[in-house]
């Protein structure tokens, strides 16, 4: 069971255990996989707190090319901080925050649970392509499949009502969001997000983590 410090204190000491990007892993052993093959991705994750996108940080490279519409200038920071009450945050959000995260994978899907708001979301691998009649959600509507080593997830159906960051990037209906998850050996997970959203950003842009392996870690319940 890992101590639970201040919430303040816990941010910074994960910020201070995450590996630097570019920087080989100290133990590289042979990649987890699955009876089909695949890498497996279970297990529990710590990953880099992303307040800001465009900024890199210890564990993260930030999006040096983010170039944001007039649009996106003028609402910048301008949205409602629903995190700030307790509310659903969005997927990308979610996936910025800096509480551990729990992957679950079966041959069909891939499920995140996140211990930040007690939250989940399923990343379907059956070969379904997304609904035509999808109900704009905070979460959206993910779909994945597998290049090499690399689980790619493709993510549409949001809302607007959510930022993409703590700093308040902000994000229109049209976002799409693909992600690559490639497990580079036994403890890590190379993490990358690509974002386009036409209105929002001239031109598609990313950013890139590093997930570190826990295996004595779980979730633990979280209070907001």
């Amino acid at each position: 069971m890992r101590d639970r410090l201040a919430a303040g204190t816990l941010f910074i000491a994960l910020i201070g255990m995450v590996p630097v990007m570019g920087q080989q892993p100290k133990t590289a052993t042979a990649i987890p996989r699955m009876p089909d093959g695949k890498p497996d991705l279970s297990g529990v994750w710590e990953r880099p707190p992303v307040l800001d996108m465009s900024k890199n940080g210890p564990g993260q490279q930030g999006a040096a090319d983010l170039a944001m519409t007039e649009w996106a200038k003028t609402h910048f920071g301008e949205k409602f901080d629903s995190q700030g009450h307790c509310l659903l945050g969005g997927y990308v959000r979610d996936m910025n925050s800096p509480f551990p995260i729990e992957i679950v994978q079966r041959p069909d899907r891939v499920v995140f649970l996140y211990e930040f708001n007690d939250i989940f979301h399923h990343v379907f691998l059956d070969g379904r392509p997304h609904p035509q009649d999808l109900e704009p959600t905070a979460g959206g509507h993910s779909v994945g499949h597998w290049e090499g080593d690399a689980l790619v997830v493709d993510t549409v159906g949001f809302n607007d009502k959510t930022m993409l960051d703590t700093s308040g990037h902000p994000h229109t209906t049209d976002l799409h969001v693909v992600e690559h998850f490639t497990r580079t050996d036994a403890a890590h997970i190379a993490y990358e997000i690509a974002i386009t959203d036409p209105a929002a950003y001239a031109k598609p842009w990313t950013n890139k983590r590093m997930f570190t392996l826990q295996p004595s870690w779980n979730l633990m319940e979280y209070n907001c």
